[in-house]
């Protein structure tokens, strides 16, 4: 059985599952003005927001208190500068110490649908989240008609460097979907391969399903998606074919959830610069 504290985990991030995948939805991004910086110490700025589009605001703004970054060394780091817009939200990381930092949101919780004594389906939690103090265990009825119960996980998130590349925090939680970079993130070329993996709760995630678009999209007739997914291993490789930001998007789902829940799944985005050799 799940523990009450998993139960009870927040899911406001969750509505965020939906509009990550398929590629022609919502996303939730990331970017980074840059991502690989030298110097004792430098600035990024960061644009994070919603949109059909990448990286174009045009839909609403990514919730910065869904937001966090972590220092090579572990640490919480605090947002400078943070501008709250319509359309997207802007904020500066000042970069203190040379090493890879993350950039990111991460959230997973329960889902429920079922039936009402009227034929009705019914959803928890609602679009808008959960209302305050509620839990799985007071919103559903335990008799629910046509009950299904699904655990999911979300992460999003971005990386940059001052100085030489570090790999303290990308080790993986084991908690969730998980990009477990065999190529740095912060070491991508054009016409060059890069691999990765992927990991479910700390497992390989065979068959996840990836998709990876470069930015730009409003210059362009066709999206250019490159299509992966990976093997038993968990693992995928991608040539980079131009320089650029790109937007890695990964499905993934099983059956091999605790109880209550019956299914699991697990949604993941990332942004990446490509830079020209």
């Amino acid at each position: 059985m799940l523990s009450t504290n998993i139960i009870k985990l927040a899911v406001v991030t969750l509505t965020m599952i939906t509009i990550s995948i398929p590629a022609h939805a919502h996303r939730a991004w990331i970017k980074p003005s840059k991502t690989v910086l030298s110097g004792e110490q430098n600035y990024v700025t960061f644009d994070a927001a919603v949109s059909n589009t990448l990286f174009i605001p045009e839909h609403v703004a990514f919730r910065m208190s869904y937001l966090s970054a972590t220092s090579p060394d572990g640490k919480e780091l605090a947002f400078e500068n943070v501008g709250k817009g319509k359309y997207r939200n802007t904020f500066d990381l000042n970069l203190t110490q040379s090493g890879t930092y993350r950039v990111g949101s991460a959230s997973s919780g329960l889902r429920a649908s079922w039936k009402d004594a009227e034929g009705k389906r019914k959803r928890w939690p609602g679009r808008g989240g959960p209302a305050k103090g509620e839990t799985f265990e007071t919103a559903v009825p335990k008799q629910a008609n046509d009950l299904k119960v699904t655990y999911s996980s979300y992460r999003s998130e971005t990386f940059v460097t001052l100085g030489q590349p570090s790999d303290e925090i990308l080790a993986p939680s084991n908690k969730g979907l998980e990009l477990v970079p065999v190529t740095h993130p912060n070491d991508l070329f054009a016409t060059e391969k890069a691999t990765f993996k992927f990991y479910i709760d700390g497992e390989p995630a065979a068959k996840t399903k990836i998709e990876i678009t470069r930015g730009s999209m409003r210059y362009r007739n066709a999206p250019e998606t490159i299509n992966v997914e990976t093997n038993a291993q968990g693992e995928f490789s991608v040539t980079w074919p131009h320089a650029g930001m790109y937007f890695l998007e990964a499905s993934y789902e099983d059956d091999k959830a605790e109880a209550p829940a019956t299914k699991r799944t697990g949604s993941y985005s990332a942004t990446f610069e490509v830079l020209p050799l």
